[in-house]
């Protein structure tokens, strides 16, 4: 436990490292500027250290039907298309548990995930926000009440084409993705401001989270 919680500071270090020569994120410097002192006068914070603030963006995608089935290359196709997307390496992901219904062995590679902290969580979640998700096709805002207690949100895109990185004229397989984003947020409503200030566009921005939901 010790050495997990040393290795997890150790990352944190790191994330907050400028790269030389590398200008800071857009959303990092508008954080700072505006969202930091915005959140202090509405949550009534006086330490800009207990001030909800960003902490990982996970995205992960499902191939258990896919692997199963036996189409060949679809793991591959799918590691690069997501490595395209988040701008970082993929893990593969494997079942805990064999499932025999869905011929799902234990330990079969079935998935894919990618973590990103610092640089280019900020970088992601801006094009998320800006050119990902205004392509979603219907799109009439996210579901406001898909937050857990702690104030991470949590929500899903049925295809990867939205992203502008990838090419829909060489898509061959429709692939969904689910992304978490993770926060230091104490309360839904405190993960809900945080996400506000970076214009995260819900479907009703009046409505209060009220726990755990599944994103339209």
């Amino acid at each position: 436990m010790a050495k997990g919680k040393k290795e997890k500071q150790k990352d944190a270090v790191l994330d907050e490292t400028p790269d030389k020569d590398v200008p800071e994120p857009r959303l990092k410097r508008h954080y700072k500027e505006t969202v930091l002192p915005q959140l202090k006068e509405q949550l009534g914070y006086t330490n800009d250290l207990a001030v909800p603030r960003l902490e990982k963006i996970v995205i992960s995608m499902g191939l258990g039907k896919a692997v199963t089935g036996g189409e060949k290359g679809r793991m591959e196709l799918a590691e690069r298309e997501l490595a395209t997307i988040a701008g970082q390496k993929p893990v593969r992901t494997k079942a805990k548990k064999s499932v025999a219904g869905f011929k799902v062995r234990e330990g079969q590679e079935t998935g894919l995930m990618v973590t990103l902290r610092g640089a280019r969580m900020y970088e992601f979640l801006d094009r998320l926000i800006q050119l990902a998700i205004p392509r979603v096709k219907d799109f009439r805002g996210l579901n406001p009440k898909s937050f857990d207690k702690q104030g991470n949100y949590n929500f899903g895109l049925n295809e990867q084409v939205v992203f502008p990185e990838i090419d829909s004229a060489a898509v061959t397989h429709q692939q969904g993705m689910n992304i978490t984003i993770t926060t230091t947020a104490r309360t839904p409503e405190e993960g809900a401001a945080l996400l506000k200030g970076f214009d995260f566009p819900f479907r009703d921005a009046s409505q209060q989270p009220q726990g755990r939901g599944r994103a339209a």
